[in-house]
């Protein structure tokens, strides 16, 4: 399911950051390091554009997908062999019912207060995409975080290496507006990959365990809880690392 559009500045704000590097990479760093003509030069741009294509891709489409709405005759089937696991509230042991939207909460659904409704498996709300995390658009968001991260450590290599470069190669290139370039480029590019590279292993964790923010923060408190009363906490939707990594790349 596609939702509608609408202006959010830091949407804007990273398309303008992925068109800077974009640009910066092909037409300055390979064209210095390589010459954009050479055979090196159009290999390097031809792949970094493909990694850049595939990110611009997966943004979109994590933008444009709803990430799962609970069916409004959703009511909880507490006899349902196939399903044993039953959230229930922290206090008073009842089915978790929604007040804001009037209706159960599946299991792993939250409510989120920006988007103003409950969301399936609710993983966290990413100003960055300007929409919820969640079951129908977690894959496409770990799949762009992870093409981001290569996009961006390869932008960096060929930052690096086209500064190997002899200067007076190109006296055209040494003025104040192409060490602009460089700096920002920097600026950007070095805060980026290491900020990406951080979210990406964190979400690889929260995959293998089978987890999303929401329950890793739950699950400490849970752990916290299960020790002082002599008990062993173990995540209830954790099925070993291998089944879990396929049932997220088995999602929508």
């Amino acid at each position: 399911m596609k939702r509608p559009l609408s202006f959010s500045l830091p949407v804007t704000v990273v398309v303008l950051a992925i068109l800077y590097i974009y640009l910066s990479t092909i037409f300055v760093f390979i064209d210095r390091w390589f010459g954009l003509m050479s055979s090196p030069g159009i290999m390097n741009a031809v792949v970094f554009t493909a990694l850049a294509l595939m990110s611009v891709f997966n943004y979109a489409i994590a933008i444009l997908t709803d990430p799962g709405r609970v069916p409004p005759s959703f009511m909880p089937d507490i006899e349902d062999s196939d399903n044993p696991v039953h959230e229930i509230k922290r206090k008073g042991g009842d089915l978790r019912f929604c007040q804001k939207c009037s209706h159960f909460k599946p299991p792993r659904a939250h409510h989120c207060r920006v988007c103003r409704r409950c969301v399936l498996r609710m993983d966290h709300h990413c100003i960055w995409i300007s929409n919820c995390v969640g079951h129908a658009n977690y894959k496409v968001f770990f799949i762009f975080i992870a093409y981001a991260v290569i996009a961006c450590i390869y932008s960096l290599v060929l930052l690096v290496g086209s500064l190997t470069v002899d200067p007076q190669k190109d006296e055209l290139q040494s003025g104040d507006s192409f060490r602009t370039i460089y700096v920002i480029s920097g600026l950007l590019l070095v805060p980026l990959s290491a900020a990406l590279g951080v979210l990406l292993g964190w979400h690889v964790y929260l995959i293998l365990q089978n987890k999303t923010t929401i329950e890793y923060h739950e699950g400490v408190r849970a752990m916290w809880l299960a020790e002082k009363g002599g008990h062993v906490y173990k995540h209830p939707y954790d099925v070993g690392a291998y089944e879990n990594l396929t049932t997220v790349a088995a999602s929508v």
